[in-house]
């Protein structure tokens, strides 16, 4: 069974350019292998090129390890701010929106999910400053509205809070092909906004 390919990661997922079937095919052997134990060659065979056809798009390995985690670190943030917009001023309409846009970019990006847990330490430092500071960003929003769901919690409350449904969201991976998926996002939905309000 292939995988489907990880959304997050194509501008038109209907017409994937090739420097993005190129990064589809490495978040897929990253998510199955570790990003270190695949190489160039790996990622190439994958997409029907040879190895080195690879280096006309990426620079190396490493490159496209970061793009690919600054991609989906961008997406995050850019959805999460589109549903507080669309959401208006209610936290409760907030946070439903948030565990909805998170609950399924989890399910339509697993690979995604693996790679940025396992594979986040092994970026140069510089990228991985970049994927932080926008990660953090995405992680306030969060932490804004259940603080102003819950006024009296302090902010490292809510920040754990939201880590905690992260974690929650984010197991997907691992538990993901056994519901389908209107089950699991049901399931997922309904286990966060009761985590979230506990």
């Amino acid at each position: 069974m292939t995988a489907e390919p990880d959304s997050a990661l194509h501008a038109d997922a209907a017409r994937p350019s090739r420097r993005e079937q190129i990064l589809q095919a490495a978040a897929q052997l990253f998510a199955e292998r570790g990003s270190r134990s695949v190489g160039v060659d790996d990622v190439g065979a994958a997409v029907g090129v040879t190895g080195p056809a690879i280096y006309r798009h990426f620079a190396s390995k490493d490159a496209m390890l970061a793009e690919m985690l600054l991609r989906i670190s961008e997406r995050l943030l850019a959805g999460a701010e589109q549903v507080l917009t669309d959401a208006g001023d209610d936290p409760a309409d907030q946070l439903a929106g948030l565990i909805a846009f998170q609950v399924d970019f989890a399910l339509d990006n697993p690979a995604l999910i693996t790679v940025q847990d396992r594979d986040l330490g092994a970026l140069a430092e510089a990228d991985a400053r970049q994927v932080r500071r926008l990660q953090r960003r995405y992680v306030e929003h969060w932490v804004g509205v259940l603080a102003a769901l819950a006024p009296e919690a302090s902010t490292a409350e809510c920040r754990a809070r939201a880590h905690a449904l992260f974690g929650l969201i984010n197991s997907t991976p691992h538990s993901g092909g056994r519901l389908s998926r209107p089950a699991m996002q049901a399931r997922l939905t309904a286990m966060a906004l009761a985590a979230a309000t506990a």
